[in-house]
């Protein structure tokens, strides 16, 4: 037959010699290696247990000692059991007890006339796997509500049904200006403008008909001052407190907007003042142009005074060309920057 071969520290906590050696026996059964304590008395089991070098991944109780017995013993061992699974084994089947005692946070209660090595093994693999799962459960909410009350970025969760804030962050409660208290009272209805409320009612009216995964907007969001805010918002859904919720995560991109409106503005100014300064500065330079061709027309005009005429016509048409360049270069290096920043 196969053994588990792991060999886990096994603390039996029975006075009753026959019931601990039928027990030990059992646990080999099925067990290639199983490390065994014995303590007759609470006392023993407490010596063993406050020890800080100590831990064992199972701790086998009766509940009759003869320093302590039932439910004083069973608060006791529970109370420097270091999360040790306890599986209570008892000769009375003391419904309402077994019952209480897995309340306070016993694992198993096993009936030792009922006991087998295979029903004994079972009990307390599943208690061991069932104490891991929970562990990870617990480090999982653990990291979760690191992850959230110390997000650099406002976070909040909401119920889905009524709108209403559940739990919100610090980074949340600094930006928006409402204390925890406050925002707990609030719905989400409540830090959006008014006009944009029956826009909200139908978003989230969708949400709870097509349940998306994931889901990401930009919204108008009203700070406790009154001030206007323009936020990204990603929500996924959660299950909170047995209740569906979302949990948002809030980006404030308002001076993000105002930077690239800003940009847009001076860009137009810029190409404005580009293109009043080119035809401007174009029209005398047609003027000229339009001399030049006059001068060339009138045959009556002396040699002379006409090439000095041409010569300082055409030396001024090429400067203002060149002016009109310079100012064109000027107008699209100032747009490229501005667009690069």
């Amino acid at each position: 037959m196969h053994r588990d071969p792991y060999p886990y520290k096994i603390l039996i906590i029975e006075d009753n010699m026959g019931d601990f050696i039928l027990i030990k026996d059992y646990l080999h059964d099925m067990m290639r290696e199983p490390q065994i304590s014995h303590c007759q008395t609470f006392k023993h089991a407490q010596t063993l247990l406050q020890n800080p070098e100590t831990k064992f991944d199972m701790i086998l109780l009766d509940m009759y000692l003869p320093d302590k017995s039932g439910q004083a013993l069973l608060d006791a061992v529970l109370g420097i059991s270091k999360d040790s699974p306890v599986i209570i084994l008892s000769g009375n089947s003391d419904l309402a007890f077994s019952i209480k005692s897995i309340s306070l946070g016993v694992d198993d209660y096993l009936i030792k006339d009922d006991l087998r090595p295979t029903t004994l093994y079972k009990s307390i693999m599943y208690c061991i796997e069932r104490r891991k799962k929970r562990q990870e459960l617990l480090d999982s909410e653990q990291r979760y509500n690191e992850l959230f009350d110390f997000s650099p970025q406002p976070m909040w969760v909401f119920d889905l049904e009524t709108l209403d804030f559940m739990d919100v962050n610090l980074a949340a409660i600094k930006h928006y200006g409402y204390n925890r208290s406050e925002f707990l009272s609030k719905k989400i209805s409540d830090i959006r403008p008014a006009e944009e409320i029956s826009m909200l009612l139908e978003e989230v009216k969708e949400t709870r008909a097509v349940n998306p995964y994931f889901a990401i907007g930009v919204f108008r969001h009203q700070k406790k001052n009154g001030e206007i805010i323009i936020v990204e918002i990603r929500a996924n859904p959660i299950v909170y407190k047995g209740r569906k919720a979302r949990v948002v995560l809030a980006n404030d991109i308002t001076e993000k907007i105002k930077y690239i409106e800003s940009i847009e503005f001076q860009n137009k100014n810029l190409s404005e003042i580009a293109w009043i300064q080119s035809h401007l500065v174009r029209a005398p330079l047609a003027r000229i142009m339009g001399i030049i061709q006059m001068f060339e027309h009138n045959k009556k005009m002396p040699e002379i005074e006409k090439n000095m005429f041409f010569e300082h016509i055409i030396t001024s048409a090429h400067e203002l060309d060149e002016l009109i360049m310079e100012i064109s270069q000027k107008a699209y290096l100032a747009k490229t920057k501005l667009e690069e920043e």
